[in-house]
């Protein structure tokens, strides 16, 4: 799925576009692993603020940034053509959810598994029909021509947690007492669609992921819903992505080198956020090789970096840039200093040795502050410097 499709699903979330008609789920005893109570209301006798507040936890699993938070789940041929999890979620689907048995042995699967701690939460079941329209030469909706009907079901589970006791007024005594708002529903740690909505047509070998810390999957969730390798986390990219770069450059793992290649992949996440492309970005092991290369990494280090990628995320594997570098945040730290840096500004950190000691340069001149003081430097005595990488 890309952006796009993501964002025209999350539109339906809405009591006028919808056509969700209940609202299925559980509330879980985190502690027992035991139901406190079944979920079974329709829509349409809510109370209208109260509908829209379910609708809203249920589109909280539509958000976050492909790649990060909505991960693709594939199944295998094998899986769609007969196993248990997919035939789980195709009863479920194709029932609307309204076969009991079906709901119940997914519950169970999901509370058997999930470690959520020791907190309560609720897993909350939505079946939606959405009459696809067709979109013309410019791309454009038209709403009075369809070819499709696209059904899905879309599950989250929230955790729940108790308020802290406050104090409130009772205006039949006239006084302040302490006082609790009771059991407060969390948004959605986890949840997914599926099928998937590719190219605007459902899609059954594939469902979407939605994980609201990128760095803890819940991999049991997966596992035992979907019975398939768990996708690596963004936190496990980066680190396999960091081993490659060390482990294959060795000694050439030089500041300037790796502040290039920091640079290049966030200049690419910058535009393609800019230009707006609703596909998510990707590179490769090749695309990062050639910024390497650029620095002057000899070949066979590069052919090393090639091989350590294809072993931590498999031949030609695509990367989202997001999960490789922290691209909001440029730090570098010694076991004496940390200095943290806007990203942008990263080409002003330079190496120097100055008298053979190796030292770490940065401009300065006016605006200097010290915890928001401002400051004037001192003129100190020239020293001879051989300015090059460290």
């Amino acid at each position: 799925m890309n952006q796009k499709e993501v964002a025209e699903l999350r539109r339906r979330f809405r009591l006028d576009k919808s056509a969700i008609s209940r609202i299925y789920g559980c509330y879980v005893n985190g502690s027992s692993k035991e139901i406190i109570s079944d979920l079974d209301e329709p829509l349409s006798l809510m109370p209208a603020e109260e509908a829209e507040k379910y609708l809203n936890l249920l589109k909280k699993a539509l958000s976050g940034a492909l790649g990060r938070n909505l991960l693709d789940i594939v199944f295998s041929t094998e899986q769609v053509a007969d196993s248990p999890e997919h035939r789980l979620l195709t009863a479920l689907r194709s029932s609307g959810l309204k076969d009991g048995e079906a709901r119940r042995t997914f519950y169970q699967t999901v509370i058997e598994r999930l470690e959520m701690g020791e907190g309560n939460y609720l897993i909350l079941l939505a079946h939606d029909a959405y009459d696809v329209p067709r979109r013309g030469a410019d791309d454009e909706i038209q709403a009075d021509a369809s070819d499709e009907v696209f059904q899905y079901i879309l599950c989250c589970v929230c955790p729940v947690k108790g308020c802290k006791m406050e104090l409130g007024y009772f205006p039949g005594e006239n006084e302040f007492h302490s006082c609790a708002a009771g059991q407060v529903v969390s948004p959605p740690e986890l949840g997914f669609l599926f099928p998937a909505f590719d190219n605007r047509a459902a899609n059954i070998y594939n469902a979407l992921f939605y994980s609201r810390n990128a760095d803890q999957l819940h991999q049991e969730f997966i596992d035992a819903v979907f019975h398939t390798e768990p996708p690596m986390s963004a936190a496990e990219q980066k680190e396999a992505f960091e081993n490659a770069l060390s482990g294959a450059l060795e000694d050439e793992c030089l500041m300037d080198v790796v502040q290039s290649v920091h640079e290049q992949l966030r200049e690419k996440i910058e535009q393609h956020k800019e230009s707006r492309d609703p596909e998510p970005l990707a590179v490769t092991a090749r695309d990062v090789g050639g910024i390497l290369q650029t620095c002057g990494i000899a070949q066979e280090r590069l052919d090393a970096f090639q091989v350590r990628c294809d072993e931590y995320f498999g031949e030609n594997a695509a990367l989202n840039p997001s999960n490789l570098i922290d691209s909001k945040r440029f730090e570098v730290k010694t076991p004496e200093i940390t200095i943290t840096i806007s990203p942008e500004c990263s080409y002003l950190v330079e190496t120097c040795v100055i008298d053979g000691r190796k030292y770490l340069l940065i401009p300065a001149g006016e605006g200097v502050e010290i915890n928001g003081l401002a400051v004037g430097l001192r003129d100190g005595r020239e020293k001879q410097m051989e300015s090059g990488s460290i």
